[in-house]
């Protein structure tokens, strides 16, 4: 992993400014009890978004009789991953010169980095709407389909791009600094560190590469309502501005922890929950989750064995035991390759995501990809889900999106029936331009439960009738 001809010279100072514990939307920050990490950690937890994911699919429909994961409990798993990698990571920054040199970075590396990165991984899927990555295509159909010039003459360029690619990593940071109708300036006001550590993706829709673009431009981080506060997160927090890319920036460090945490809970747990469903048999991922073992010592490899064989009688503990350990391997690899990369970390010249670079590792859980790819992704009732979720997600987008962007003086009064529906934090005001229209409304579809988009969509199109 050679450096890029771009990068910016690492300093020695990096690690002491790259981190910052003032809320985006408050000037005066009353000191408590808590640390302003642990406060962002426990506001994410309370939030209403949050509790929303316990309804929100993770990979498989919520089936009757055996419990899977959902988005909400995935999160509180991903949390968990983060908080070892940032203690890891923030254990060995602290024994760095320059911050051993300055009490506050010292304090911020050995005691808040963890909370920080947990409250990144709480936060990073709160941008996702119901159906996952079927209602992000969802929601952006209307708009792709829309063959009227005139009506893409409503919109900048810039705000077009927005419309047509809805991104879950931009919704997040809308939700958690918006100013909400009735609600508080700044959101939840969460520390620009926390902010910056979910900024996978630090450009604009008009700038996203796709996935033949480098890692940070795959695709984009912020809407254009939130152009100020993006800008406002990158300066607070000194992340590398793309040279290359007018207005991109290259990914904060911590942000590589973040999804770290991601990859490693996503590509083990999603495996566990097919055994479950007995998509997947019992030998095939203990062979899988060994391969991951069998690369850290010989005499933990052999231990692990004799443990599964003495829980052959209960398949689904002997693949939980086998999926804690790996887990363990995963965090300390992962760590251990962001500490080797502490310049390039520096620089915001790091290639790749922590999980592409872990050797053998990343071969086992590329296999472990394709597989879940294979049977898992692709599963008839996956499959369904998602079929129905584009419909009933793109229903609604159109219905909602229809009325609202209808003058008001033409509206029928199907539409103002429709609108009627909109809560106020979502409203908007006529005179706002049709781009803060569409948001508006995007912000009501996108907050909403799988359940909820159903029985939605099911009353406004007169499948089942609403009670009372």
């Amino acid at each position: 992993m050679g450096a890029q001809a771009h990068e910016p010279l690492a300093t020695a100072v990096y690690w002491t400014s790259c981190f910052s514990d003032k809320r985006y939307g408050l000037k005066i920050n009353p000191k408590g009890p808590r640390t302003e990490y642990e406060r962002d950690y426990d506001r994410i937890i309370f939030s209403s978004p949050f509790r929303r994911l316990q309804n929100k699919t993770q990979v498989f429909p919520l089936p009757k009789h055996i419990f899977v994961h959902n988005r909400l409990t995935h999160s509180l798993e991903v949390a968990s991953v983060g908080r070892s990698l940032g203690k890891i990571v923030g254990e060995h920054i602290c024994t760095l010169p320059e911050v051993k040199a300055d009490e506050n970075a010292s304090i911020f590396y050995r005691e808040d980095l963890k909370s920080v990165i947990g409250a990144g991984a709480l936060a990073h899927d709160l941008g996702n709407p119901a159906f996952g990555h079927s209602g992000e295509e969802a929601i952006s159909k209307y708009f792709k389909e829309h063959k009227d010039p005139d009506f893409k003459a409503k919109f900048t360029p810039e705000q077009w791009a927005d419309l047509v690619s809805f991104e879950g990593n931009a919704n997040a940071l809308r939700i958690l600094t918006r100013q909400y109708n009735g609600r508080l300036v700044g959101g939840y006001r969460l520390t620009y560190s926390t902010l910056a550590s979910i900024l996978k993706y630090p450009c604009a829709a008009i700038q996203s590469k796709g996935k033949k673009g480098p890692l940070h431009l795959k695709k984009y981080g912020y809407f254009q309502t939130e152009k100020d506060v993006f800008q406002d997160v990158a300066s607070s927090t000194g992340m590398h501005p793309d040279p290359a890319h007018e207005g991109a920036y290259f990914r904060h460090p911590f942000v590589y922890l973040v999804e770290a945490a991601d990859d490693i809970c996503y590509s083990i747990i999603d495996f566990e929950d097919a055994h479950r469903l007995k998509i997947l048999d019992t030998e095939y991922v203990a062979e899988m989750f060994l391969k991951i073992i069998a690369t850290g010592p010989a005499d933990s490899y052999e231990r692990a064995i004799k443990i599964s064989k003495d829980l052959k009688d209960d398949p689904n503990e002997c693949i939980a035991f086998l999926r804690a350990k790996c887990i363990h391997y995963l965090i300390m690899a992962a760590s251990q390759e962001f500490i080797k990369n502490l310049d390039r970390m520096a620089a915001g010249s790091y290639e790749g995501a922590l999980c592409d670079n872990l050797g053998e590792l990343s071969v086992i859980l590329k296999e472990i990809e394709g597989k879940s790819y294979q049977k898992i992704y692709n599963y008839q009732s996956v499959a369904k889900i998602e079929l129905a979720g584009f419909q009933i997600m793109s229903t609604l987008v159109e219905k909602f999106v229809e009325a609202a962007l209808t003058p008001k003086e033409e509206r029928l009064k199907r539409h103002q029936k429709v609108l009627e529906l909109l809560p106020k934090q979502h409203g908007f005001n006529e005179a706002d331009s049709a781009y803060v229209k569409a948001m508006c409304i995007i912000d009501y579809i996108a907050g909403m439960t799988d359940l909820y988009a159903l029985e939605l969509y099911n009353n406004i199109t007169g499948i089942e009738m609403p009670g009372f």
